[in-house]
This record gives structure tokens, C-alpha cells and sequence, in this order.
């Protein structure tokens, strides 16, 4: 009887369970793309899921009131109180907004493998694809700028080249990778950066220090590794165009399908930018007028195997001009109108390819070849360079607590130009060999430690060991220390744009030596977890000693550039600190400051390091408006006085710049997940430093009987750079995706 009266009851509450449960259904994103795997929890309900691949989810839950929390790494949780109904389903579309810094990134410069910031020994910063979109610009050289303790540093106030200081040391001692590879190098550092779009950087990896072990013994102040995106990380299409009103025009546009075994990446960015500027009065233009088109081709194949296999090939040409506003292509090499002309023609190959083995084995490699056509005034510069890279890697673990990395490397190298300096074809073979071991002591002690050997033809074996030291005492706090060498072979007409440009004579006093350096860093990381709120804090020391350094000496003689190695030694020393603050509210905050002591000793003299500021600052305030889906971003800079070069009593100028700030803000509207535009002004407070040229005047000698046209006079000097020469623009944009 009992069982007969039972029966009819669980029918019943089986029914009635039935109609009260509801479902809850959306896709997570942040408003451009979707966000995958974050995870759905509706607490009073004891229910919650993850989304998949594409940012969807859907869950059941029973039928009532409760707050749906939403969170993904690198966002601001999402909160929403809902009601859901009997029978019915919810949806919803959770838009999750990015923190402006996260310990759980995942990064490859450090380790040479995929690893998290929060656990590799090896510190390393990391600029994302939202930090890449604070600033509207095609150019990577005006991103870096508002990195801490990066500066960009223009060589040329006619024709813009620049270059990046990371601690106050020089472009030449950063290394520059492409998605691993050294395919930026020497030549091509000169005008070659301007080529890589941002909107097809994925990341940027920064690690600030000697890294020679795993990218060779060029890294001596760090290295820079620009990650590209790959097919899946875009839309099937996507359009970006920004206008400014110094009537730049760029175009970005990609096509990206994705197919069963294949996806591929094709994209163009083109800039054209032909207004002659001359604000400042000196009759040279303000700004680099330049045409340029970069196209770009990613392939990623999909293996039975699930093993990797990329093809990237990208293609760069330039023209880029600076000087008097009457000159035309027919006064190149001409004394009569002053000019600097140049046409870059770069090609660039590379692939990734995991073997098929057991065994993680990979094999990379790279080919470029960078043609610059060029004239300086009277003076043509020719240059070709080729450059072929290949490398294999083999990761390895042993037991528990080691994980070992070796490598073969090889690195053909041929450069020809059409200086005095260089009478024949220069061919350099650099084979390598490293291997490096991560091991952990304990949960809170990790070290990794390795050795690189390479082989110079011309300087014989070369040997850059490394140590890195991680402790971390809780799981908020890390102590970073690293120690190693490195060494460098000079490339002068490449490397110091004052060679090329200008009327000093340049004097090589004896055969320049390779230079060594050795390294030691000390950085300390916090957090500060609270409700809703986080707040990092992190700080740097550094030291790094020179021998052999090659040093240009403007000051013996005001007509003349003399290179030699220094005969004494070279320091560069400093400390830095950066604070990133995330609150309740979609807004962060970050400010950075890095304090530098750049000098060199020769015959017990000190020598202070030309445009290397003593103090330089970034900062960035972000905040949202996700109702109105409206975005701003504030990002700036403060650099502190630097030493600059010393001229003739009659052309002299000041040799000790002042503090200045430069500013930008950028407003974006996000009309849909397929469009938004932007409203920005650049360097908003307007300042400039004046004209950067030093006697560019017409005149004659007595003494000589010689006359001149403007920019051709014995002292004509291009290098007196040390701010922005170009005053507040203005920009719109535009980004459409499909």
C-alpha cells in the first residue's frame, strides 16, 4: 500500500522539479572578440559552468532570484543579479573588461617555452594587444615610448631613424625578435621596425637585462620579442583606418578563414603621410614624409598529431623623405637643394615546425633580405644585407624538477655597402650551441642556469653563461635575481646614424675591438589582493659593466666624429619601479619611473652618457563605461634632463635638456561587437623641442673661398634630438570586423 501511495508522489515531484528548473544561456566577450573558457557561477544556486572555445555557455538552474558571476584570467569580474522564470531560458551576453596587468600571461621569451609570468624565473613585461590599442598609431615605435624604462630614441632630426634605449643603453645592445627569430638586426633596425603594423602584434615580450644564453650574445641590455597574431587569434575580416589631422592616412585590412586543416592570414597596411610641416621655422620639414605598405601571410596547419607547423612570409616597402621643401627626386646626390631620400625594400621568410617524434623537438627558422637605397645630402648610402637563421630546440624533462633546453643554432650573415669602410662583401658563419636547466629546489626556489657557445670567424670562440634565481616566500611575492655576459660585434655605418648624415668627418682611430659586458638585475613583485581590488608592486636594480665599449666622441673636435674603444670601462646602473592598480570600478591605473647613471671612465675622467635621461616616467589612467560602451585611455610620459652633445661656441646650444611631459588620450565608442570608432588627440600639451638641426644656414668661408646652399655647411649636424619635434595632432578611426 505504501509503495502505491509513494509512486504517485515522486511522479509529481519529478513533474514539478521539471517545470522549475530554467536554463541561462550567452556568450562571454569583451565586447570585440569572445573570451574563452571563463567560467559562469550562479552561487545561491549551487550551479556553474565554463564557456567553451567561442566564449558560449549555457547552464541550468532552478527557477528564482540570484546574481550570475562571471569571471576570466585578466578581467574584472562580472556581476548581475537576474530572475529567471519557470520554464524558461535566460540570456544573456556577460562583457567582461580587462585589468591593465596580469601575472598570469603566458610568455616564450624568457624560457624559450611557453611559460606564466607568475612562475618563470626569468622576469618578463608584457605589453598586450588591449595595452597596444591605448594609443592609435601604426608605428611601434610610439608604443614602446610609454613603456617603463624604454625610451625612443631619434638619431636624425631630418630623416626620423630612431632606435630603443632599454636602461638607458643604446638600440644596438636590445635585440629584436620577431615571434622568436632574429630577423630584425643591424640594417634593418635602422628603418625596418616601422614595418610591423600593430594591429598584427599579438604581444610584445620585454626582458631587461643579458638574455645571451638563448638568443646570443647580441642581447646585452635585453630583448625585445614582437609576437605576432596568428589566423585564430582574428575576425574572418577586419578593417581598421585612422586619419589625423596632419592628414596622415593608414589602412589596416586582413582576411583571416579558417578551414578544416588550415588557417590563413593575409593582411596590408598602408600609410601615406606627404604634408610638409615646418613649424619651427627652420625651413626642414617637422616630420618624415613617407609611403609606405607592409603585406603580411601567416599559415598554421593543423597535424593529425596536434603538433605545430607555421609559414609566415611578409613583404616591406618604403620611401621615406626629410629636408627643404623644394627638393625633388632630381637633386639626389645633389649639393643644390638639401635632402635625405631613402627606399627601403625588405623581404622577410620564417617557419615553426614541431617534428614529427615522441620527443618535443622544434625547428625554427628565418630568411630576410633588406635593400636601402639612400641619399644624405651630397652623399649616397647603398646598402644589402642577408640574413639566414636557423635553429632546433629540443625540451626536455627529467624527473619532476628539471626541465632542460638545448639547442643548435646557425646564423649566416652578409652585408655590403658602398662606403670606404667596407671594400668587399662581409660574410660571417656564427654556429652555436646552448643548453640551459630549469629546476626547481623546492616550491618557493627555482633556478635556471645555462651556457652558450658560439664560434665568430673572426673573433673565435665566444662563451655567455647565464644564472637566474626566483624565490618566492608566499604566492603574492617574488624575488627575481639574474646575472650574465654578453658580447658584441659593432656594425658602425648601421648602427650610428651620425656616420651617414651631416658634415663631421669620421675617424675610426684604431681597428675597433668586439665589446663585453656583464649583467647583474634584482627585481621584487607584490601583491596587494583585495575585494575586488589589486594593486601591484614592482621594483628593479641594475648594473651592467662595459670593456671595449666603442664610443663617439663629438667634443675633441666640433668638425669631427671619432670612434674608438674605450680604454678605460663603461657603466650603466639604475632602478626602476612601476605600480599597477586595478579597482572595483573598470578603472586602472598605472605609474612607473626608472632612475639612471649612464657614464664612462677613460684616463680617470668621468664621462656622462649622451641622451640618457637621469629620471624617466610613464604613467596610464583606463576607464569604462559599460553601459554606454565608451572607453578612455590616458597614457603619458615625464622625462628628466640628459646630457647632450657639445657644439661650436657659434652654434652652441643648450648642453643639459629640461624636463618635459608628453600626453595622449584616446576615446572609443563601441557601437557593436562588430564596430567602433575613436576620437584621440597625441602629445595634447603641445610640446615640442625646437629645431633639432644644428647650423643648417647658407653661407661662405673666406678662408676656403667656398659657398654653400642651405643644410650643406662644414657644420650641418642632424643628431641634436632629445624630444618631440612634431606638436598635438588630432585623430579619428574607425574598426570594423566581420
Amino acid at each position: 500500500m505504501k509503495k502505491i501511495i509513494y509512486a504517485p508522489l515522486i511522479i509529481i515531484g519529478c513533474y514539478q522539479y521539471t517545470q522549475a528548473q530554467c536554463f541561462i544561456e550567452g556568450s562571454v566577450s569583451d565586447n570585440q572578440v569572445e573570451i574563452p573558457f571563463a567560467n559562469i557561477d550562479v552561487k545561491e544556486a549551487k550551479v556553474g559552468t565554463s564557456a567553451d572555445a567561442k566564449g558560449y555557455f549555457k547552464l541550468e538552474a532552478p527557477a528564482g532570484n540570484y546574481s550570475i558571476e562571471v569571471t576570466a584570467m585578466g578581467y574584472h569580474k562580472f556581476k548581475k543579479k537576474i530572475q529567471l522564470i519557470e520554464g524558461e531560458t535566460f540570456f544573456i551576453d556577460p562583457v567582461l573588461l580587462k585589468t591593465s596587468y596580469s601575472i598570469d600571461q603566458v610568455v616564450v621569451t624568457g624560457t624559450l617555452k611557453e611559460s606564466f609570468v607568475k612562475v618563470t624565473p626569468v622576469k618578463v613585461e608584457v605589453i598586450t594587444s588591449a595595452f597596444l590599442k591605448k594609443t592609435p598609431t601604426n608605428n611601434i615605435m610610439e608604443i614602446i615610448e610609454t613603456v617603463n624604462g624604454v625610451q625612443k630614441q631619434i638619431n636624425c632630426g631630418v630623416c626620423g631613424t630612431s632606435d630603443i634605449h632599454i636602461n638607458g643603453m643604446e638600440g644596438p645592445y636590445s635585440l629584436i625578435l620577431i615571434d622568436g627569430m632574429p630577423i630584425m638586426s643591424s640594417l634593418s633596425t635602422v628603418y625596418g621596425l616601422n614595418g610591423i603594423p600593430t594591429s598584427l602584434i599579438k604581444q610584445i615580450e620585454i626582458i631587461k637585462g643579458p638574455s645571451s644564453t638563448l638568443y646570443g650574445t647580441e642581447a646585452v641590455a635585453g630583448v625585445i620579442n614582437i609576437i605576432t597574431k596568428s589566423p585564430e587569434d582574428l575576425p574572418n575580416i577586419q578593417f581598421e583606418k585612422f586619419l589625423s589631422s596632419d592628414r596622415e592616412k593608414n589602412i589596416d585590412i586582413s582576411w583571416s578563414p579558417k578551414w578544416k586543416k588550415t588557417d590563413m592570414l593575409l593582411s596590408a597596411n598602408l600609410f601615406h603621410m606627404n604634408n610638409f610641416m615646418d613649424k619651427n621655422g627652420d625651413e626642414f620639414a617637422d616630420e618624415v614624409l613617407s609611403e609606405r605598405i607592409s603585406l603580411f601571410n601567416k599559415w598554421s596547419f593543423h597535424r593529425v598529431s596536434g603538433k605545430s607547423m607555421d609559414f609566415t612570409t611578409k613583404y616591406y616597402f618604403e620611401e621615406r623623405f626629410g629636408g627643404i621643401e623644394n627638393w625633388s627626386q632630381e637633386f639626389k646626390g645633389s649639393d643644390s637643394i638639401y635632402g635625405e631620400a631613402i627606399t627601403t625594400n625588405r623581404w622577410e621568410l620564417s617557419s615553426h615546425y614541431e617534428l614529427p617524434s615522441n620527443e618535443n623537438i622544434v625547428w625554427q627558422s628565418s630568411y630576410n633580405y633588406h635593400n636601402q637605397d639612400s641619399y644624405y645630402g651630397d652623399s649616397q648610402y647603398k646598402a644589402i644585407q642577408n640574413t639566414l637563421f636557423n635553429q632546433l630546440l629540443w625540451y626536455k624533462d627529467i624527473g619532476l624538477d628539471h626541465q632542460l633546453t638545448t639547442g643548435m643554432a646557425y646564423k649566416f650573415y652578409s652585408y655590403n655597402d658602398n662606403t670606404p669602410a667596407t671594400e668587399e662583401i662581409d660574410f660571417n658563419h656564427i654556429p652555436g650551441i646552448f643548453i640551459q636547466d630549469e629546476f626547481a629546489l623546492s616550491n618557493q626556489w627555482k633556478i635556471l642556469s645555462g651556457i652558450r657557445w658560439d664560434r665568430h670567424q673572426n673573433h673565435g670562440n665566444i662563451f655567455a653563461p647565464r644564472l637566474n634565481i626566483k624565490w618566492a616566500p608566499n604566492e603574492n611575492t617574488t624575488f627575481r635575481w639574474n646575472a650574465g655576459t654578453g658580447f658584441r660585434v659593432v656594425h658602425l655605418f648601421t648602427e650610428d646614424h651620425a656616420a651617414l648624415t651631416g658634415s663631421r668627418d669620421v675617424v675610426i682611430a684604431n681597428e675597433l675591438q668586439p665589446e663585453e659586458s656583464m649583467n647583474i638585475n634584482f627585481n621584487f613583485n607584490h601583491w596587494f589582493q583585495r575585494i575586488d581590488q589589486n594593486t601591484s608592486l614592482d621594483l628593479d636594480l641594475f648594473y651592467t659593466h662595459f670593456s671595449n665599449k666603442i664610443v663617439p666622441d663629438y667634443d675633441s673636435d666640433p668638425s669631427k666624429i671619432y670612434y674608438n674603444n674605450l680604454s678605460g670601462y663603461s657603466v650603466s646602473k639604475g632602478a626602476s619601479f612601476q605600480i599597477n592598480q586595478s579597482f572595483a570600478i573598470p578603472l586602472n591605473m598605472t605609474i612607473g619611473g626608472t632612475y639612471l647613471n649612464v657614464y664612462s671612465i677613460m684616463n680617470g675622467e668621468k664621462n656622462i652618457e649622451l641622451f640618457a635621461p637621469s629620471f624617466s616616467g610613464v604613467f596610464s589612467i583606463a576607464y569604462e563605461w559599460p553601459l554606454k560602451r565608451i572607453k578612455v585611455d590616458y597614457t603619458g610620459q615625464v622625462i628628466g634632463p640628459m646630457h647632450l652633445p657639445k657644439y661650436a661656441e657659434e652654434w652652441s646650444k643648450e648642453e643639459i635638456s629640461p624636463w618635459y611631459t608628453v600626453q595622449h588620450l584616446k576615446v572609443e565608442k563601441i557601437i557593436s561587437k562588430k564596430t567602433s570608432i575613436y576620437i584621440a588627440v597625441r602629445n595634447m600639451l603641445n610640446f615640442t623641442q625646437g629645431s633639432p638641426l644644428i647650423d643648417p644656414s647658407e653661407g661662405s668661408s673666406s678662408e676656403t673661398n667656398e659657398s654653400w646652399q642651405i643644410g650643406f655647411s662644414p657644420n650641418f649636424d642632424t643628431s641634436y634630438v632629445y624630444g618631440p619635434t612634431r606638436g598635438r595632432r588630432y585623430l579619428i578611426g574607425v574598426q570594423w570586423k566581420w
